[in-house]
């Protein structure tokens, strides 16, 4: 796919506690993903057979990690640039004993691109990604007409994209532009928002934004019939 300049959706912030830095030093060979050269058999790295979960920006982990826990029948992909959030998680994840979850460290758009095969992923989870309120910073969000059309070539023909946010104005902005996206389908009507699903955990990120009196919108969108 030809690009013209694309604008970051993520600026490369905070410290890693030590802990963290130990976490990442000593449990990366087991959790991390390193990219190559070519696509990513998940089946080979997980070991087994199972439907495959992407996780785009994770923060802290804490949705990924419930997640990983509830459905331990399903292989949990995260991606994060953030070293800090995956020290965290990589901590938990070997606290817990959870064999089925596994971390990039990359930026998503070029994992989406470049590293993941058509039609591998039965979900992609994208949960409060960084707004960029401000007018002149729209075009760094990443729900844009090229991510849509990533999504739509790496998701399963039953799958699912799952996006939520707590910005009124990301909430439009998302709707629009997969609203109008080839290949997507709003799973509630053009328009359309979903109740938030049952099992998406509340993060402290999200109590955080209703302390706030901020709006929360779910949305939800599945491939297009291929005719």
């Amino acid at each position: 796919m030809e690009h013209q300049t694309r604008h970051r959706s993520f600026v490369t912030r905070g410290r890693r506690t030590e802990a963290q830095q130990r976490a990442i030093d000593k449990l990366w060979p087991e959790y991390g993903i390193e990219l190559g050269d070519g696509t990513l058999d998940l089946d080979a790295i997980f070991g087994r057979r199972a439907p495959h979960v992407l996780e785009i920006g994770f923060g802290d982990g804490e949705n990924l990690l419930t997640l990983a826990a509830l459905y331990p029948e399903r292989d949990f992909v995260g991606v994060e640039v953030h070293g800090a959030g995956i020290g965290r998680l990589l901590n938990e994840a070997n606290v817990r004993g959870l064999t089925n979850v596994r971390v990039i460290r990359h930026d998503a758009v070029e994992v989406l691109e470049n590293d993941l095969t058509e039609a591998s992923i039965d979900e992609v989870l994208l949960f409060f990604p960084d707004p960029w309120p401000k007018n002149r910073h729209h075009r760094r969000r990443i729900v844009q007409p090229e991510f849509a059309q990533l999504v739509v070539r790496i998701l399963k023909p039953t799958g699912v994209l799952r996006l939520a946010t707590d910005w009124e104005n990301y909430a439009a902005h998302m709707l629009e532009v997969l609203d109008a996206a080839p290949g997507l389908v709003n799973a509630a009507g053009p328009g359309g928002v979903v109740d938030r699903p049952a099992d998406r955990p509340v993060t402290k990120f999200e109590r955080r934004g209703e302390r706030l009196g901020y709006t929360i919108t779910d949305l939800e969108y599945r491939p297009a019939a291929r005719t």
